[in-house]
């Protein structure tokens, strides 16, 4: 349009207002460029971003996102001890300033650990549905956050974006959360899947009955395993830790879970948490399993260092699909993880160790797991070294975890050395069963005696679901009543008369 001297109607009409409008354009220009540095600063020589950040007169400059996800992560000794986490309170809250700003898309551009060295990397980059991604491809960080956070973000939307979410990205926005909002976001995010009963539906929570012997005892197992039983846990798993890596032994206890859940008829599955190449030797023989374990790392080195590797988890998983052992679906690995691990082998290639945790559970990802348990506190203080630090990464985990779309569940643990108490684990145990935890471990007396830590134990479970009203697994908690283990309402019947006459059952 134009005015009847020829001139557009936004035209400056003298010469002193086309200064003040080439001005404002230097301004608007200026402050997008102040806004945009905020994160991304500039390139370096050699065209790499760099991220900062400015506080009253210091500005923070992180030099690629490896470096700004370290700095920006809650305080934890782990990162200390690996000399990445951030020198002063101000620098994360810097990093974070500077990490809300970075769009979720810059993580499918800069890989933390390059591409071309780590199969985990391709892994995530490889998986990546991009159509899931889209309907948060233009957000940053920090808009991410607030989007999980509103009525927007919905069990159902959730459910259909956990393949365009990688673990960076779920590591990024978590740093930006207080622990009320990892509650939050990871109570929105519901995961099921099924082998003989079906784990995670709402309002809902499983545990794994962990029968540990310190010399594989069958008889001593059998004990923990009717305590257990009878006082509600295991629709989870009955999952023992065993002593010894004899694959005799290993079969042993393979066939007596298989003998329990058989005479008993419980509606449950069985695993022997040995190493993955035991498992599918004993498959291989005709021993009877379940569920095919294995410990897993977010990196190609820490994954190394278990002794296995993508290929060999795939093969693993169509061994156990082999087997055809599950009645309601046929979801048939168990995989656990924590913090810390990928450093403990000095494979944490830089990457702090939430973000490689995080890194995990896109392996787990990909063999569509029944379980994936992350030990949380187990690794020792060297890694979290109080209650506090236990806490906020047994939230973290449990978020991440849903999030990418896992069925995640949390060993909620501390060694003897750590500066934590059982009062720590029933908070993180309380905050976990209000963000919806799948599952939780059912140890005899929350003292394994094998293992010579401390977690949770049946009456632990029998507390939150008090609290919560949180029922088990349907196809276990029919099974429980059936037999008289608990009454109309689910709760304990208290039959004092249940024990030895599910014991003459075992023996007979």
């Amino acid at each position: 349009m134009q005015n009847e001297d020829g001139r557009g109607v936004n035209a400056p009409s003298s010469l002193v207002e086309r200064k003040v409008s080439y001005f404002s354009v230097l301004i608007r220009r200026y402050s997008f460029r102040i806004v945009l540095e905020s994160a991304f600063g500039r390139r370096t020589p050699e065209g790499t971003l760099v991220y900062r950040h400015t506080i009253d007169a210091t500005t923070y400059a992180f030099p690629d996102l490896r470096d700004l996800l370290a700095k920006a992560t809650p305080p934890r000794s782990g990162d200390r001890l690996a000399g990445i986490a951030a020198a002063s309170a101000e620098q994360m809250i810097a990093a974070r300033m500077a990490l809300a700003d970075v769009p979720l898309g810059q993580f499918l551009q800069e890989a933390l650990i390059p591409y071309e060295t780590d199969e985990v990397t391709r892994l995530v980059i490889d998986s990546h549905d991009a159509r899931a991604f889209a309907p948060v491809a233009s957000l940053t960080v920090g808009a991410f956050r607030d989007w999980l956070l509103s009525d927007a973000a919905t069990p159902e939307i959730l459910r259909k974006l956990a393949p365009g979410i990688t673990p960076e990205m779920a590591a990024a926005v978590s740093k930006l959360m207080r622990n009320q909002d990892l509650i939050l976001a990871a109570r929105k995010c519901e995961v099921t899947t099924a082998f003989r009963n079906t784990i995670g539906l709402k309002g809902r929570m499983s545990t794994r009955l962990q029968p540990n012997h310190p010399f594989d005892d069958a008889r001593g197992i059998t004990a923990s395993i009717l305590d257990g039983i009878l006082l509600g846990a295991g629709d989870a798993c009955i999952g023992i830790n065993p002593a010894s890596d004899d694959p005799t032994v290993i079969a042993q206890l393979l066939r007596l879970l298989d003998e329990i859940i058989a005479r008993l008829k419980i509606p449950t599955q069985g695993c022997v948490l040995t190493h993955v190449t035991t498992t599918l030797s004993l498959i291989g023989q005709g021993v009877p399993v379940d569920l095919v374990f294995q410990s897993v790392a977010g990196t190609e080195a820490a994954n190394r260092s278990f002794g296995v590797d993508l290929a060999l988890l795939r093969e693993a998983q169509e061994a156990g699909l082999s087997q055809r052992r599950g009645t309601v679906g046929q979801n048939v690995m168990y995989f656990e993880t924590g913090q810390g691990s990928a450093l403990s082998a000095n494979a944490h290639q830089g990457v702090d160790q939430q973000t490689c945790e995080a890194r995990a559970y896109a392996v787990a990802r990909a063999y569509a797991p029944l379980l994936v348990n992350s030990v949380v506190g187990f690794i020792g203080p060297e890694y979290l070294y109080d209650g506090k630090e236990i806490i906020r990464a047994g939230l973290e985990d449990h978020f991440c975890g849903k999030l990418l779309g896992l069925p995640l569940g949390v060993d909620i643990c501390y060694t003897n050395h750590a500066e934590a108490d059982q009062d720590d684990m029933d908070n993180l145990l309380t905050l976990l069963a209000a963000a919806g935890v799948t599952f939780i471990m059912g140890v005899p007396g929350a003292d394994d005696v094998m293992l010579n830590y401390q977690s949770t134990s049946f009456h632990d479970a029998l507390y939150v679901r008090d609290v919560f009203g949180l029922r088990r697994a349907p196809e276990f908690d029919d099974w429980l009543a059936q037999s008289g283990i608990v009454g109309a309402d689910f709760r304990l019947a208290g039959d004092a008369g249940l024990l030895p006459d599910f014991a003459s059952r075992l023996i007979a």
